[in-house]
């Protein structure tokens, strides 16, 4: 099932897509007990928001087996990561929003999305399958050019963190194998990535078990795998999009 949130008019809901142009409503809670609540609406006839509602995005760093290779870096030994804030958040169809007089290279990059399902700390990678939810798209976008500014000290998160640069959705796929699943995507319609998620050296299950040893993740709780090599920049007029059958097509214009 592919869940997704919307509005409607002054109302909020959730529900499930029924191919790629009806969502069944829900009702209960995405993340406890729900059920159909017995209609459907069109797409065409909603507002899609985020599919949830996080208190944070953690978004890995150096977790690409063909990156690591392709520039001789040291495979990490464990999770390397950073935050999102959530002020930052968009889905599909919203604009990102260029950051002018800051930056001069932004960049896309396309990602897998773990979606926690309930209160987790403390779990085996054994144990981690049943703290996920489901799997989301990301297009986890950076201004490349902050990143390095200061040589005393990588600026991940501000590089990462301004309004608009962590876009999730359009949906969350529930009852997915994670390790199934290709990453891709496009600027303008060229493909700049295509990768397996078998690229990556931390697969999913071992992920939210390093991250849950240092923090407790909350339902709704998103984060990003990390990307792969292809990564490309972006400019005001360029529409963006990162795909994963399966999950959808997160698409959005540059303003």
């Amino acid at each position: 099932m592919r869940f997704v949130r919307f509005r409607k008019g002054n109302a909020t809901g959730f529900g499930v897509l029924e191919g790629e142009r009806a969502i069944r409503v829900y009702e209960g809670e995405m993340f406890g007990s729900h059920r159909p609540a017995g209609g459907t609406v069109m797409l065409e006839d909603v507002e899609l928001l985020p599919p949830c509602k996080p208190s944070v995005m953690i978004a890995l760093w150096n977790n690409s087996r063909i990156q690591i290779e392709t520039r001789k870096r040291a495979t990490p030994k464990e999770v390397l990561w950073f935050l999102k804030p959530p002020s930052s958040f968009i889905t599909h169809g919203q604009a990102i929003r260029y950051p002018a007089g800051q930056s001069e290279k932004v960049v896309l990059e396309g990602e897998l999305g773990i979606v926690i399902g309930k209160p987790c700390k403390g779990v085996s990678a054994q144990e981690a399958a049943q703290y996920i939810f489901g799997y989301t798209a990301i297009n986890d976008v950076t201004a490349q050019d902050i990143v390095p500014r200061d040589e005393t000290y990588p600026q991940y998160t501000r590089a990462k963190g301004f309004d608009t640069f962590g876009i999730f959705g359009p949906a969350i796929a529930t009852n997915v194998d994670p390790l199934s699943l290709t990453i891709r995507s496009y600027v303008n319609g060229k493909l700049c990535q295509e990768y397996p998620a078998t690229d990556l050296v931390f697969p999913p299950s071992k992920i939210v078990a390093e991250l849950a040893r240092t923090m407790t993740l909350m339902p709704g709780d998103v984060i990003a795998c990390g990307t792969s090599l292809g990564v490309e920049q972006i400019r005001p007029g360029d529409t963006v999009e990162v795909r994963i059958d399966g999950i959808g097509s997160l698409v959005n214009p540059v303003a």
